[in-house]
């Protein structure tokens, strides 16, 4: 079921207020749009003042959707656990399905588990495993904190909103505006026939190179995830002890 489909209430949201285009004989949007932009900056003050001293951490993405009682689930908590207990913290985007998991995995190892809430037109609060908590109104504020503040993502079965997430990373690490982060696929099956689509159309219709397939690994292991993770913030700690030796 879409969400336009849904009959749960639908209230006002920000996101909403600054993409909707004006009617002929609304007041200009400079009496109301340059005023937005101050709650804008307000919301990256908040988000850089809160994660600032956040650490090591990895962002975990996948569907809403996803039941406790279901394989996918037990092994999103699975990974955070082991992401936690090697120290890293764990970000979700703070709601049920994989981003409890994710920061149920987070909790069980007593690691910072944070969850980066979003206004919606329907309720949803944060969930019970999060024990640092940011609410955004701008989708696009509260993705650069899924960035910024992540050596890695983790990438489980999801829908729109993760595919979202997914392909804004790979287009930032392609074009060399990200150069520490590896994205880690969850889920062979699952993303498999995206990859098949991958080469075949993407690829096939000379639109990507094949190294674009080096940007992100596919696994079914939560093991691996920790080594791939792991391996890639050491590389970059070495990286950054080689460049303040040399400055």
């Amino acid at each position: 079921m879409s969400m336009k489909e849904t009959s749960r209430p639908q209230r006002p949201i920000e996101d909403r207020r600054l993409l909707e285009a004006p009617f002929p004989g609304e007041p200009p949007f400079i009496n109301s749009d340059p005023w937005r932009v101050l709650r804008i900056m307000g919301e990256f003050v908040m988000g850089f003042d809160e994660l600032a001293d956040l650490g090591p951490a990895v962002t975990v993405f996948g569907s809403a959707r996803t039941r406790p009682e279901e394989p996918m689930y037990l092994k999103a908590v699975e990974t955070t656990r082991l992401l936690g207990e090697t120290g890293f913290a764990i970000i979700t985007g703070g709601g049920p399905g994989i981003m409890e998991a994710g920061n149920k995995g987070a909790s069980e190892a007593g690691a910072v588990s944070v969850g980066l809430g979003i206004e919606l037109p329907f309720e949803q609060s944060l969930n019970e495993y999060v024990n640092l908590e940011l609410e955004f109104r701008y989708f696009f504020a509260r993705k650069t904190m899924f960035l910024k503040y992540a050596q890695a993502y983790v990438v489980f079965p999801g829908g729109w909103g993760t595919m979202d997430e997914m392909m804004e990373a790979l287009t930032l690490v392609q074009t060399d505006k990200i150069q520490h982060f590896p994205i880690i696929l969850f889920g062979s099956d699952y993303w498999q026939g995206l990859l098949d689509w991958f080469r075949e159309q993407m690829l096939g219709g000379e639109k990507i190179s094949p190294e674009d397939f080096d940007l992100f690994s596919v696994t079914d292991s939560p093991d691996e995830v920790v080594d791939i993770v792991v391996k890639s913030f050491d590389a970059r700690k070495e990286r950054h002890e080689v460049k303040d030796g040399l400055g």
